[in-house]
């Protein structure tokens, strides 16, 4: 069924009729679960899909509906699903065993990938997630630098752990959310994407700053840009006082190139966290970076510095599955052009999807970088012409609007029900494998979307 063939039905009248499947599933969970979700991010109403199986860059529902993928494993799959190199490669993985609780070869091929590929990583400490290893940026920078302070951009997500929480969808005064002790937000300081003078303030006030941390290409893999000559500014503010530079590479790493946007932009951070690519779509994640700053891990050079070790457990660091698929992956993408055709299929989506704004005459805009697409909807109906928007401009506005709700939630509606799934920004993580069937299929999708919503009144 779709709304665009169907004048008379609304969008979501059309995707519950083709998702009884996973309405049934929802309710099953809501019944076991909050929210019956396991990520805040698959909230969706009226419910949110249910997966049955997917391959390359395509995926069906449990009710047999075929969707092109756009979520991407939360943008984890730049191979696509079920890559065949890296699905043997996991298969002879768990035939040897998916636990040893002892070092394995895998692990040393693993991080010498990585320090082959990633110009700031001198040494490699894996963790089970991304969150994990912002924390243990964190940790490390603090110890290395015997500081408290930690300098965060609003709108950046860094993971949920206590100083990543506020300034991300909310509370971008700094207060602390909802079960994080008040003092924890005494040491982080918020400030302004691209605010030069801002961040140079915070610098010339504060002698305390241990670190800085941001999303190299801006909030949502690009969605609210990062300027270069901020990153620039960045790196010399943070190297003039002493304090750490952290990339958070979790999403960029590997996609946008080989070794991530610091190999783009010729900037080197002194800590970059990983994961999602990193582990070809399986757990894991790793903070890599300077030697004298990861010498903080390792008991021998500790212990004959007097110092105490900064601790650091996890029951699947390195787990041997995940490193086979993580190795497997990162050398298809050290030996192919997965990222450039990751990159170059975004760039002509992005044109494609605003030629259809423009011909609907509708003041949106599909911007993005690398192999990201970020569809703004122009709730306050500024005069803005899609192919020439520069999103820099916007980003206060982007921040005001939750995310995933009013006519950004009916824009994914109106995609799913026309067989293209994007997570709830609406936003895209586009892979290697997506090709021009599917980016045929995003197009009439994109433009039977735009119809249905302006008979409903929407646009």
């Amino acid at each position: 069924m779709s709304a665009s063939t169907l004048p008379n039905v609304t969008l979501s009248t059309a995707y519950e009729a083709m998702t009884p499947g996973s309405a049934a599933l929802a309710a099953k969970a809501r019944t076991l679960m909050p929210s019956g979700l396991t990520h805040d991010s698959r909230h969706f109403d009226p419910h949110p899909l249910y997966i049955q199986r997917a391959l390359g860059p395509v995926k069906w529902d449990v009710d047999g509906n075929r969707y092109v993928d756009y979520f991407g494993g939360h943008g984890a799959l730049l191979l696509g699903h079920n890559h065949p190199s890296v699905m043997a490669a996991v298969h002879a993985a768990l035939d040897r065993g998916t636990h040893f609780g002892a070092c394995h070869e895998a692990e040393v091929r693993w991080a010498e990938l990585i320090c082959q590929m990633v110009p700031s990583a001198e040494r490699v400490r894996f963790t089970s997630s991304g969150t994990e290893a912002t924390l243990m940026a964190l940790r490390l920078a603090r110890a290395y630098t015997g500081r408290s302070t930690l300098v965060r951009f609003r709108g950046h997500f860094h993971g949920w752990h206590d100083h990543m929480t506020s300034g991300h969808t909310s509370r971008f005064d700094g207060s602390a959310t909802s079960g994080v002790v008040e003092g924890v937000t005494d040491h982080v300081l918020l400030c302004d994407p691209n605010d030069a003078a801002g961040i140079t303030r915070i610098f010339n006030d504060n002698r305390d700053i241990a670190a800085v941390i941001l999303e190299p290409t801006g909030a949502s893999f690009g969605k609210m840009p990062i300027l270069p000559s901020f990153l620039a500014l960045l790196r010399e503010l943070t190297r003039q006082a002493g304090s750490v530079l952290i990339f958070d590479e979790i999403v960029t790493g590997f996609r946008a190139a080989p070794g991530g946007v610091q190999s783009i932009v010729g900037i080197t951070p002194d800590i970059t966290t990983l994961a999602k690519i990193m582990a070809g779509g399986l757990p894991g994640g790793a903070v890599v970076g300077r030697k004298d700053i990861l010498d903080w891990l390792d008991f021998k050079i500790t212990k004959d510095a007097g110092r105490e070790k900064v601790a650091h457990q996890g029951t699947f660091n390195a787990n041997p599955v995940s490193a086979a698929a993580g190795i497997s992956t990162l050398e298809i993408i050290a030996s192919t052009d997965a990222c450039a055709r990751a990159n170059a299929y975004g760039e002509t989506l992005r044109a494609r999807m605003n030629d259809v704004l423009e011909d609907e005459h509708v003041k949106w805009a599909v911007h993005g970088s690398h192999s990201s697409l970020h569809v703004f909807t122009n709730q306050d109906g500024d005069d803005i012409t899609p192919s020439r928007f520069d999103a820099v401009g916007f980003i206060p506005k982007m921040m005001a609007k939750p995310r995933g709700e009013g006519v950004a939630g009916k824009v994914r509606l109106g995609l799913l029900v026309n067989g293209v799934d994007m997570n709830s920004g609406p936003s895209a993580w586009i892979s290697a494998m997506h090709g021009e069937e599917e980016m045929a299929i995003t197009v009439d999708a994109f433009r039977a979307t735009v119809r249905a919503l302006k008979r409903e009144g929407v646009v």
